[in-house]
Order: structure tokens, then sequence, then C-alpha cells
């Protein structure tokens, strides 16, 4: 077959760079081993998202000293019915070839330039090759853990049963937003976690502040704590090292970009590399772009669609900005919400910066009065703008967004202090945060 652009893996922004381009009349090959719309829309985003909504409509009626009965197959049943159409792609293949584009299933790989190979079938392409492979759950070498039932998070989102117990293993987003959705659902809960901390890669508030959330939520922390070992038997998994035993096991331990199974060294890429390299186009090699979870600049869906908009138009040779990172947002979904975007206080000092820190207790604001809401604003600035922020609290993550601008449209501190904040809003924490940065010079 040969088509324009070959596109590898059909995720978020695969799809969205297939489809724009076969609007745009481009023959493109569109190459998909698993479900069509990818991690996101079956496993990831909007499944989960559905899981934690209904986990905290429960807590906020417990709150409020309702009793309630939660009843788990309800939401298995939205779904598996709603969300995810039993976990059918239908929908979205059929929107893909709708468009003009040709749907090719099976694992693809890069046997040469501008070529890649479908099971017996070669693709070639005229304009290039996409690498939207996104990424896979990573299972460590633990002795005892293969051959057994463990879960990942794609059987947790599956699952029509809550379990009687639950062993996480890892304390980043996805192990404590599933934690803390099992434990509001019944189920007793322990995290295992080999850093000092909940979410490591975030501030140390932050881990800090799920902990105590973790504490009432009665899901037990074991941090700085490695698991030596599995043992499965009689229908229980047993965690060695800290040796606690559950009916349930869920591997949250990291995601990966397989490049070998890729076959990027037919483009002279290293195939031992954490990620696919790529310019501030987007582009890895001669004909070749890469996007996503597999360009390693964070796993997020609206990663992928911000770099899938560059790669359209370089493809189609239209004006475009460059890729920039100082600013990526992310938010991890647990009850407090914790939304950063930029740089820690940690990451900031490791490049040499000279940092200022603005820090307030949500508890001590407006806001944190009236709702009892538990969370920070940390406001982390450099040369009179801000470089990274986090908003910790309820709706932590809506709070974000204007955070993200003015991290990425370096406003200056200066000028975030004129602003006029809503009050009680949480925002009225962030005018207190900018109010503990020294005076500008």
């Amino acid at each position: 077959m040969d088509v324009d652009v070959i596109v590898l893996g059909l995720g978020p922004g695969g799809e969205d760079v297939a489809g724009r381009l076969a609007e745009m009349g481009l023959q493109v090959a569109g190459v998909e081993g698993n479900l069509v719309g990818g991690e996101c829309p079956y496993w990831g985003c909007i499944p989960s998202k559905m899981m934690i909504h209904a986990a905290n409509r429960l807590t906020e009626a417990r709150r409020a000293g309702a009793s309630v009965t939660p009843d788990w197959s309800r939401l298995a049943r939205r779904i598996r019915d709603e969300a995810t159409d039993d976990w059918d792609d239908k929908v979205a293949a059929d929107r893909f070839t709708g468009k003009g584009g040709h749907l090719v299933r099976g694992h693809g790989r890069i046997t040469g330039p501008g070529e890649v190979t479908v099971g017996e079938q070669v693709i070639r392409a005229r304009r290039g090759i996409v690498i939207a492979s996104g990424s896979q759950a990573v299972v460590p070498p633990i002795e005892g853990l293969a051959g057994t039932p463990y879960w990942i998070n794609r059987q947790a989102i599956e699952t029509e049963a809550v379990p009687e117990s639950l062993v996480v293993l890892g304390g980043g987003a996805i192990g404590v937003e599933l934690a803390q959705v099992f434990a509001r659902f019944g189920a007793e809960v322990t995290v295992v976690e080999a850093a000092d901390r909940l979410v490591a890669l975030e501030e140390p508030e932050a881990g800090a502040l799920i902990a105590k959330a973790f504490a009432e939520d009665g899901i037990q922390v074991l941090t700085g704590t490695k698991a030596s070992g599995i043992r499965y038997e009689d229908g229980r998994f047993t965690v060695l090292g800290p040796d606690v035993s559950a009916e349930k096991l869920l591997v949250a331990t990291g995601r990966r970009v397989d490049l070998k199974a890729l076959g990027v060294g037919a483009i002279g890429l290293d195939e031992s590399a954490r990620a696919v390299p790529v310019d501030e186009r987007m582009r890895a090699a001669d004909g070749v772009w890469a996007l996503g979870d597999a360009v390693g600049k964070g796993a997020f869906t609206h990663m992928a669609m911000y770099h899938a908009d560059i790669i359209v138009k370089e493809i189609l040779g239209l004006s475009g900005h460059e890729a920039e990172y100082h600013a990526v947002p992310r938010v991890t979904f647990t009850d407090p919400e914790v939304g950063a975007a930029g740089l820690t206080e940690a990451q900031a000092r490791e490049k040499g910066l000279d940092v200022n820190i603005g820090y307030t207790d949500l508890a001590e604001s407006s806001r944190g009065w009236i709702a009892q809401a538990q969370g920070f604003v940390k406001l982390v600035a450099a040369d009179g703008v801000l470089v990274g922020a986090t908003s910790a609290g309820p709706s932590g993550g809506e709070v974000l967004s204007m955070l993200t601008l003015a991290v990425h449209a370096r406003i200056p501190v200066r000028r975030l202090r004129e602003m006029i904040y809503a009050y009680p809003t949480f925002h009225r924490a962030v005018s207190a945060a900018l109010a503990e940065l020294p005076p500008d010079r």
C-alpha cells in the first residue's frame, strides 16, 4: 500500500493527526493494534474520571451526614455501556474511515525509511511517518509477580466488583487516584510506594496533603517501602517486604514506550532510549515525527493533542508555533485535587534559578474557612515571573488554569499582584500567595 502519511497509533493525538490530514485530502493509513481512540476513552481519562466523580459524591454525602450505600454495579454498567461501548471502537473507527482514512489493524513496525510493516503487509509513505504509539504500563520484575492475576489500570477500570481488599503498588497519579476510588467504595486499601512520599514528582506538600486525606479515608500508606517479592496463593496476594496482603493487587508503577517494538532503529534512532528524541517541530528524523507519550514530555492526553497540532501544520507546510514545555500543566484527580504547572521548587533550584516562594494554606483562607477545605497554593518565582505553581484543594485543577497562563505567558509578578481576584474563591488564595513573594526590585 502506498499512502501520503502513515500514523503509527490512533490514540487521541494520532487519531487527531490522521483524521485532520485525511480531511485535507491526503491519503492516510492509521495503524492501530488495539482500540481506535487509545487509552484515554477506554481506560484513562473518561472512565477513571467517572469513577472519581462517583467516589467523591459518596464522600460529600457522608460529610453532610447522609447515610449512603454505594452500588458499584451501576457505575460499572455506565462505564461499560455508555463510556466505552463495552470496549468496542466501532464508533471511533468509523469516524476515522468516514474522513477518508484507511484503518490498518495490527502492530506496526518501522522497517525502513518511509516504510511500516503490519503483519505481512508493507505500507509506504510518500510524505512521512508519525509515531503516535502511546505508552504501556510498566510491570516491574518483582519475583513471583509474573503469571499471577494482578491488575494494571485496565483491569481496575473494567472490574465489575469492588474487591474486599486491594494493595496498590505505586503512589503516582494513577495509583493514588484509583486507591481512593476503591477505598471510598468500600475496599480496604494499602498503597506501597518506594519513594519517600506520594506523587513524588510534585511538591512535597502535595504528597503530604494526599497522605492526610488518605488517612481520613482509611487508606494505609507505606512510603519508602519496596516490594521484595509477591506471593499469590488461595486467591490472595501478599507483597513481601512490607508483608501486606489483599484480594487484589494493582500495579501502578509507571508507563514506558517500547521503541524496539516500534523498530525505530530502522531510521537510525536508539531503540534502548527512554523516548523518541524530537526537535521543537516534533521531527525525529527525516520524514518522521513523533508525539505524545512517545516523546517523553508528559504522559498526558493534552500533550499529545498539543503535539498533533504542530505536526499537522508541519506536514501541510503551514506556519505554526514551536513546542514549549516550560508551563506543562498536570492534575492528580484525588480529593483534594493537585493541579500543577511548570517547575516545582526543587526543579527550579536544580536549574540554578534564584527562587522565591509564595505559599498559602487554604485552611487559613476565606474559601478554606467557609468550605472547611484542605489544600494550598504554592508559587515558585524567579526573575520576577512565575516559573511554577501548584493549586491543591477542592477544584484545584480548575484554579490551575489562571496559574498555567501566568507561567506560560511569563506574566510579571507585579502584574499578577495588580489583578482583581474574585471573593471568596480559591483565587483569593492565589493573591495571598503572591503577597508572600518579595517586592519587585
